[in-house]
């Protein structure tokens, strides 16, 4: 046993121990060996009083000399993609057609990832967007949310949740969230609920899916609107069903560090045909599906998404799962 360091101990009723410490008169004895930050004891107390619990040893850590668990390093490029996202980038580059309008809908690659990712989150209709913030704002007018409305969010959330709110003149409303989720809580939801209360979103907080039992019973007592702020949530379940298939709407993000991303983007999901046709024309200036192209029905904006970000997500639609 090699350089011993010694732990005053003074008194003690009980030591249970590794062979390499012993009890010298009355006092403990620690080795402190080169490969060793430490030793933890197990059963040690003094008086009546117990001092440690738990009896393992810590191996050195690797920044002050120790072995290294981990011997590569980590891969840290984000976002993913191989040849199947070069191919399909030149593929629209060389079609000298770079936006979603004037070919038919089955040639569009908009179109296309707007079918396919509405099909895979178990939903009616896609409507693809530029960015997962206009998504939310997208969602939001076509549930009819007006100045002097009421949405209620959760306190914890990425900004976009609370702003997309207050860009509909409508006033955000943050409720509690649950501490062992993260996630918005539904007795928060019930407290924050007032005469002028339109709308609930939900966040699936890093992909963890939201209590959308509890959530849909209060909406549909109050006759409120759900939409889904489910930027995080590609992929995720919620009782066998996914993730923007649970609300009235929903929206995602396609942003650079989600799991599925172009860069920039995002879409709304809904199985309501009307509330379709009302967020496409929100996001087509105002524009209705199967009308005339300089026909315009409301007042709106452009928020359509580019076939190259459309044919990036539906490369990334292929690796998701």
């Amino acid at each position: 046993m090699s350089n011993p360091e010694r732990l005053d101990i003074p008194i003690i009723d009980k030591v249970v121990l590794g062979q390499d410490a012993n009890l010298q008169a009355k006092h403990l004895l620690i080795p402190r060996e080169s490969n060793y930050e430490g030793l933890f004891l197990q059963g040690v107390k003094v008086g009546n009083e117990s001092l440690y619990t738990g009896g393992f040893k810590m191996a050195k850590l690797a920044i002050n000399g120790g072995e290294p668990v981990v011997k590569q390093s980590l891969d840290k490029s984000w976002p993913i993609f191989d040849e199947r996202e070069e191919k399909a980038l030149l593929e629209v580059l060389h079609s000298k057609h770079w936006w979603r309008g004037g070919i038919e809908p089955a040639q569009s690659k908009v179109s296309q990832f707007e079918d396919r990712f509405a099909s895979y989150c178990q939903a009616e209709h896609g409507i693809a967007i530029t960015n997962g913030t206009q998504a939310l704002e997208c969602a939001l007018k076509a549930a009819g949310i007006e100045a002097g409305d009421e949405v209620i969010v959760p306190a914890l959330t990425f900004v976009a949740t609370a702003t997309s709110v207050a860009l509909v003149n409508a006033i955000p409303v943050f409720a509690d969230v649950d501490p062992d989720t993260y996630n918005i809580s539904p007795q928060a939801i019930e407290d924050a609920i007032t005469e002028r209360t339109r709308a609930i979103i939900p966040v699936h907080n890093g992909g963890y899916p939201c209590d959308m039992d509890a959530i849909s019973e209060i909406a549909k007592k109050h006759d409120l609107v759900v939409i889904e702020d489910s930027a995080h949530a590609h992929g995720s379940e919620w009782k066998g069903k996914r993730c923007g298939s649970l609300g009235h709407l929903s929206a995602f993000s396609f942003q650079q560090f989600k799991v599925m991303t172009c860069g920039e983007g995002g879409i709304v999901l809904t199985s309501d045909p009307e509330l379709a046709e009302k967020a496409y024309s929100f996001m087509h200036i105002g524009r209705m599906p199967g009308r005339p192209f300089y026909e315009f029905h409301r007042l709106a904006s452009n928020l359509r998404m580019t076939e190259f970000q459309a044919t990036l997500l539906l490369c990334q639609l292929e690796r998701l799962d």
